[in-house]
């Protein structure tokens, strides 16, 4: 996979985060793109490595980003900044919806107004849960804020710079030095031998985080335009994803109990089965390994 000559100045808002993090690493083994052509914003913490370039910003102060906008000139710009956690949006929807809607839709302004290519990260929590599994056509009927503030982003980016391409992404696993993800979390519990409670009623299609980068830079190449879905080839419940997990790293399963999602009260409601069908991206050329797979390779990177 490379990236045309005219999309070399490749802008990656959320440096720091999950997504950031695995984005960069993609673009510099396999998209054939040096630190000089990889630019990213962050909002607290640098990016890791510190060694590309990467600007402090609030991106929800529109004076601030159009600044920024004109000084790296970016060619692309791949928007995966967010406040991603459903219980924080819930418990805080002005603060998240400055990020989630307002400052995604101003950024597709830019974008739109350079005429130069989009690629937002969106979710699978766009869903209900009761219709799985989804393709990119389907209703949406969010359950969460974070869902709701999705969709407006996804409709609003798209009546600002129809031609931009919103990835739904699934649930992601991976290790980022500077982002945390469902796979540290899970570590760490095992570690102080707390008992995880997994649903057994929540499904999911699992990705690698170094997949999901590769998608949206398949995205970006491409030209797409409109909603793509980038989840795995796998559907498995959360206990299901668990066990998995356990037996790829040799923890203990004794430490994974089954539990439904009516057992663990959270500010944000959750929808049973938001497994996407991706074969849309499939047919692009899209091909995220196996879960096992997958976690096989975080294993070995260590």
């Amino acid at each position: 996979m490379s990236i045309s000559p005219l999309r070399q100045r490749l802008l990656i808002t959320g440096s720091s985060g999950f997504l950031g993090w695995h984005l960069y690493q993609v673009a510099r083994a396999q998209g054939g793109l040096n630190r000089e052509q990889i630019f990213g914003t962050h909002h607290t913490r640098a990016p890791h490595p510190p060694t590309w370039q990467s600007t402090a910003i609030d991106l929800t102060d529109f004076t601030a980003l159009k600044a920024l906008f004109e000084i790296i000139q970016p060619t692309a710009v791949i928007h995966t900044a967010a406040q991603s956690k459903p219980n924080l949006c819930q418990t805080d929807p002005i603060a998240s919806h400055a990020i989630n809607v307002t400052a995604s839709l101003n950024l597709a302004g830019l974008c739109a107004d350079a005429n130069i290519p989009l690629v937002f990260t969106s979710t699978d929590l766009v869903f209900d849960g009761h219709a799985a599994p989804y393709r990119e056509d389907d209703p949406v009927h969010p359950l969460s804020l974070y869902g709701e503030q999705k969709v407006l982003a996804e409709e609003g980016i798209l009546e600002r710079h129809p031609a931009a391409a919103i990835c739904r992404m699934p649930l992601m696993f991976g290790v980022a030095p500077t982002a945390s993800s469902f796979l540290q979390d899970f570590f760490q519990m095992c570690d102080r031998r707390q008992v995880l409670k997994l649903f057994v009623d929540e499904f999911r299609t699992p990705v690698n985080g170094f997949d999901a980068a590769k998608g949206l830079l398949l995205a970006l190449e491409t030209g797409f335009q409109g909603r793509l879905h980038l989840g795995g080839k796998e559907r498995l419940s959360r206990y299901e994803f668990g066990r998995v997990i356990t037996e790829v790293f040799g923890l203990d399963q004794s430490l994974i109990q089954p539990a439904h999602q009516a057992d663990v009260p959270m500010p944000a409601p959750r929808p049973p089965d938001v497994s996407m069908d991706s074969s849309r991206a499939f047919a692009l050329g899209y091909a995220p390994q196996g879960v096992r797979q997958g976690l096989e390779e975080v294993k070995e990177r260590g």
